[in-house]
C-alpha cells in the first residue's frame, strides 16, 4: 500500500470499528454496568497496547518516555480520553435510545473544528465547514428516524459530556502528537485511563461473576478492537492529517452503525435512516477532500504550501 494512502486507511479503520463499539456496548451493557464496562473494556485495551508496544521495542527499540509535565499531560489527557469519555458513553447510553445518543455524541466534531480553528491554527476552511453541515444533517436524520423517544435531562447531559470530552481531548492529543509518537501516546493514555477507572474495580469482579459468555466476550472485542486497535489507527491519522478533517471524517460512524444494527441485531432501518446515512457520507466526501491547488501558469512564479508536520 502506498504510503500516502496509509492515514486514510487508519482513519477508514477507526471509523469502522468505532461504529462497531456502539453495537457492542448496547450488547454488553445490559449485563454490565457503565463504569464496570468502562474498566473491563480498559483492562484489555491497556494489555493489548502493552503487548503491541513490548513487540515493536522489542524489533526496532523507540523513542524514550516522556517526563515531567509532558507526563503529566499525557495523562490527564488519557484519564479524559479513555476513562471519562467512556464512563459518560456508557452511562448515556443507560437514559437514551441510541439514535439520540448518536445525535448528541457528534456534536463532537463540530467543536473539534471550531477548538483546532482557533487554537491550532487550522482556521475554517469553507469546504469543512460546509462538509460538517451536511452530515450533521444526515445524524439528525438518523437518529430522529431511529429514536425510541425516550430521552431525560441526565441522559441528555451525560450525551453531551461525552461529546465535550472527546472533542477536548482530540485537541489536545493533536498537540502531544507532535512532541511523542502516537504508539506511546495512546499507550500511555489507556494505562492512565484504566488506572482512573479502578474505582470500579470490585463492581467489574461482581457482575463478571454472574455475566453470561457473551458479555466477557463483548468485553473482550471492545478493549482488543475498538480500544487498543481503533484509537491506536486514530493517533496515527491525527498524526498526518488536521484534527478538524480527522474528526469529520467520523461522520460516517451513524450510518455504518446502521448496517451493523441491520446485519447483525435484525434491526431493519427505515428508509429515513438510510437516507441520512448518504448525506453523512457525502459530508465526510465534501469535508475530508482536498484543496486542489491550481498548476501555476507560464511564467508564474511557484508558492510553495506549508505543510503540517
Amino acid at each position: 500500500m502506498s504510503r500516502s494512502l496509509l492515514p486514510l486507511a487508519a482513519a477508514a479503520t477507526t471509523v469502522v470499528l468505532w461504529a462497531s463499539a456502539f453495537v457492542g456496548i448496547r450488547a454488553v451493557g445490559h449485563d454490565l454496568s457503565p463504569g464496570a464496562l468502562a474498566l473491563g473494556r480498559m483492562l484489555v485495551g491497556s494489555l493489548t497496547l502493552t503487548a503491541i508496544v513490548l513487540v515493536v521495542r522489542s524489533h526496532r527499540g523507540g523513542p524514550r518516555l516522556p517526563d515531567g509535565r509532558l507526563l503529566g499531560a499525557v495523562a490527564l489527557w488519557g484519564a479524559a480520553w479513555f476513562g471519562l469519555y467512556n464512563l459518560a458513553l456508557n452511562a448515556a447510553e443507560r437514559h437514551l435510545d441510541a439514535g439520540t445518543t448518536a445525535l448528541l455524541v457528534n456534536v463532537a466534531p463540530v467543536v473539534v473544528a471550531v477548538l483546532a480553528g482557533l487554537l491550532l491554527g487550522e482556521g475554517f476552511p469553507g469546504r469543512l465547514l460546509a462538509g460538517m453541515a451536511i452530515a450533521f444533517a444526515g445524524v439528525v436524520l438518523i437518529a430522529t428516524t431511529t429514536s425510541a423517544g425516550g430521552t431525560d435531562l441526565s441522559g441528555v447531559l451525560l450525551g453531551l459530556l461525552a461529546a465535550l470530552l472527546y472533542a477536548g481531548a482530540a485537541v489536545a492529543q493533536k498537540r502531544l502528537l507532535v512532541r511523542i509518537d502516537a504508539l506511546t501516546v495512546t499507550w500511555l493514555g489507556a494505562v492512565a485511563g484504566t488506572v482512573a477507572l479502578l474505582p470500579y474495580l470490585p463492581t467489574l469482579v461482581a457482575e463478571l461473576a454472574s455475566a453470561p459468555a457473551s458479555a466477557v466476550a463483548g468485553t473482550a472485542y471492545l478493549g482488543v478492537f475498538p480500544t487498543a486497535i481503533a484509537f491506536l489507527t486514530w493517533g496515527y491519522a491525527l498524526s498526518r492529517t488536521t484534527a478538524g478533517r480527522l474528526a469529520a471524517a467520523t461522520y460516517a460512524v451513524p450510518p455504518i452503525v446502521v448496517l451493523l444494527s441491520w446485519a447483525l441485531l435484525g434491526e431493519v432501518p427505515a428508509p429515513l435512516a438510510l437516507a441520512g446515512g448518504v448525506l453523512c457520507l457525502a459530508g465526510v466526501v465534501v469535508a475530508t477532500r482536498p484543496r486542489r491547488v491550481p498548476a501555476p501558469g507560464p511564467g508564474s512564479v511557484e508558492r510553495r504550501t506549508p505543510t503540517a508536520r
